[in-house]
């Protein structure tokens, strides 16, 4: 199941996370500020080798004993992140693809409010529902 969603801004600051056992933030914060190297590294070898970035997804970021952290990125810079338990063997990478989809859907829907600041940490209530529910569907696996 998915434990933890972020969204983090073009100048790797965190705009949202949210995290399913909450007494485990922190760690999550660390987990996730470790992977933008990775994220900045496969950005960087992606537009080398072609001039538009089509694959928004980044597939796996790097695995840990506990989680595997997966990673998208969209054409503006903006990072989301999935942190995934690893004995979840249910979750195949199509699955994976889908609910990155659906977070950018939610993003830009969000995005698209005119009392939204691009850059502000993300405060909708429908962006939030969203990931409540792709959290919740994969607690239903």
């Amino acid at each position: 199941m998915a434990v933890c969603v972020a969204v983090i801004a073009k100048e790797n600051y965190p705009l949202y996370i949210k995290t399913i056992p909450t007494e485990n933030e922190l760690k999550f914060h660390y987990t996730v500020h470790t992977c933008l190297d990775v994220v900045e590294e496969k950005v960087s070898s992606v537009s080398k080798s072609v001039n538009d970035l089509r694959e928004l997804y980044l597939g796996l970021l790097y695995p840990t004993e506990d989680y595997k952290v997966y990673g998208y990125v969209t054409n503006t810079r903006v990072k989301f992140v999935i942190v995934v338990e690893t004995s979840n063997n249910t979750l195949r990478d199509n699955e994976i693809r889908s609910m990155f989809r659906k977070l950018h859907n939610a993003y830009t829907d969000m995005l698209c409010n005119p009392f939204y600041t691009p850059g502000e940490t993300v405060k909708s209530r429908a962006f939030d529902k969203v990931v409540s529910n792709m959290m919740a569907s994969e607690v239903q696996l």
